[in-house]
């Protein structure tokens, strides 16, 4: 069949047409490998993607072989996926964005790799990211600066932008990123993606280079929510070596897509975080987006309730969040553990090493002097423990379903400035899942004639994704805003 226009096809429909054999494994992987010679380097240079599996077209044509000896190999039978370069890949280079892992190249796959790969998924490319993971912009040392293919002035979100980017710009059918504080939600906000940050122990973190145990999470990045639901079911569960996974024992159900299609918006009570909304005029076109998005629920049946707890994202990551108290145990730990694999395994070598970005060296100077046995690391985890119990109480005394707010108070910066009034620390902290959902654009602008992206987050109790999904899903259904981006068309 011809593939003209199978950018926008989801990887649901991909899976369908593989399955009745209109198209290939092969041709969808040499497709998508077109679309990623054609726009990531030349073009619009977007740089979402720091390197190609150099064997994914054979990954694809023994996938087609056994498809013609009537084997199946899983649900992503055929799906090529891009993975955020802080993933270990067996046989590439896992670089986390920096020129001081540049040459590391794993022996063995991260857990969630092997769940992909033991579902079908062919690993396309290794995405761009914020260097370690530790800002909002998707620089690295690597590859330098990801760009927004909406407005290519813009940041695409961070730190998992290149994943964000390039799965928006239709460069494989779905991406892997890691969330610590933003990190999925905010390149799914940016880029008109859907977003998954599961609960924390849904998804092992082994084989994934660390920021923070405490927060850190892997979850999908797609261009629909079913899709989102496809990838979670591939990856999520038990690992013996991730103890934290323990705590999805009795949680995971048959399948998320059982939630795809389940309910409408009608009856569900959803709490508006007013708190998580901005009062400037720099809000102005979030806010007008929002406004239009929780109109849409209120009219479908949705019950909206304003929620007063007054809640100040901001102090949550300067005063709750431990990401930068952990980063030094938790990376140092990792990169002991690679021995003479890489070349650095303390963060003060890292921070000499003249193999870090600029941009980066304030955060790991600053983590550099903190630890987990400070009584600062201590106050903030008490704090995190009474948030959690403040935000089930408002669940409960609400009788609510999810809470709604912006992920991002203004929009996505333009390159070169720092991501700010990102709201997704809250389910960073708590551990909570949430899922971004593409909520509208802002007005059209020179640099972006189709209006930058502005997502809606939904933010449930612990092992509440099937609940999420289907709200994210019915109000996808209802308003159907996703477009693809003007810098990247179809090829011909």
């Amino acid at each position: 069949m011809s593939l003209q226009g199978f950018e926008e096809l989801s990887a649901t429909e991909l899976s369908r047409a593989l399955r009745d054999g209109t198209i290939s494994c092969r041709e969808l992987t040499e497709r998508c490998l077109l679309r990623i010679a054609e726009f990531d380097r030349t073009g619009p240079a977007l740089k979402a993607i720091i390197s190609v599996n150099p064997s994914a077209i054979k990954e694809a044509e023994a996938l087609d072989r056994r498809f013609r000896g009537k084997m199946i190999a899983g649900p992503l039978h055929g799906i090529p996926v891009l993975l955020k370069d802080n993933v270990e890949t067996r046989g590439l280079v896992t670089t986390s964005g920096s020129l001081s892992m540049a040459d590391y190249v794993p022996d063995n796959d991260a857990f969630i790799v092997q769940k992909l790969r033991n579902a079908g998924a062919i690993v396309l490319a290794k995405a761009n990211m914020h260097e370690f993971a530790v800002w909002g912009e998707s620089v690295s040392s690597v590859l330098g600066q990801a760009l927004n293919p909406y407005d290519l002035t813009r940041t695409p979100g961070g730190s998992s932008g290149g994943t964000g980017a390039g799965i928006a710009a239709s460069f494989a059918a779905a991406g892997i990123g890691t969330d610590t504080v933003n990190s999925i939600r905010s390149p799914a906000s940016a880029c008109s993606c859907v977003g998954i940050r599961p609960t924390l122990g849904l998804v092992s973190r082994r084989g994934i280079v660390p920021y923070s145990l405490d927060q850190d999470t892997a979850g999908p990045i797609c261009r629909t929510v079913e899709d989102a639901a496809l990838v979670l079911d591939a990856i999520a569960g038990y690992d013996p070596l991730d103890p934290e996974t323990a705590w999805c024992a009795g949680h995971i159900p048959p399948s998320y897509r059982n939630f795809i299609g389940r309910e409408e918006l009608k009856g569900k009570k959803l709490g508006i975080l007013k708190s998580f909304f901005g009062d400037g005029p720099e809000h102005g076109e979030v806010n007008a987006v929002m406004e239009k998005c929780l109109c849409i629920m209120r009219d479908c049946g949705a019950e909206l309730i304003e929620v007063k707890d007054p809640l100040d994202p901001d102090r949550l990551v300067s005063e709750v969040s431990v990401h930068l108290h952990t980063f030094k145990n938790d990376l140092e730990e990792y990169l002991n553990g690679l021995g003479g694999k890489v070349p650095y395994h303390a963060l003060e070598e890292l921070i000499h090493s003249g193999k870090i970005h600029p941009g980066i060296l304030e955060n790991l100077k600053s983590a550099a002097g903190l630890g987990r046995g400070s009584p600062e690391y201590a106050a903030r985890n008490v704090a995190r423990l009474r948030l959690r119990t403040m935000i089930m109480k408002i669940f409960a005394d609400l009788s609510l379903d999810a809470l709604v707010f912006p992920h991002q108070r203004k929009l996505v910066v333009p390159a070169g400035e720092t991501q700010t009034e990102r709201n997704g620390v809250l389910g960073a902290v708590t551990g909570f899942p949430a899922i971004v959902v593409p909520g509208g654009f802002s007005r059209p602008t020179g640099t972006a004639p189709g209006g930058i992206p502005i997502g809606l987050e939904l933010l449930g109790p612990p092992w509440s994704e099937g609940d999420l999904i289907s709200i994210a899903h019915s109000f996808e259904q209802l308003t159907q805003f996703r477009r693809p981006p003007f810098s990247t068309p179809p090829l011909s």
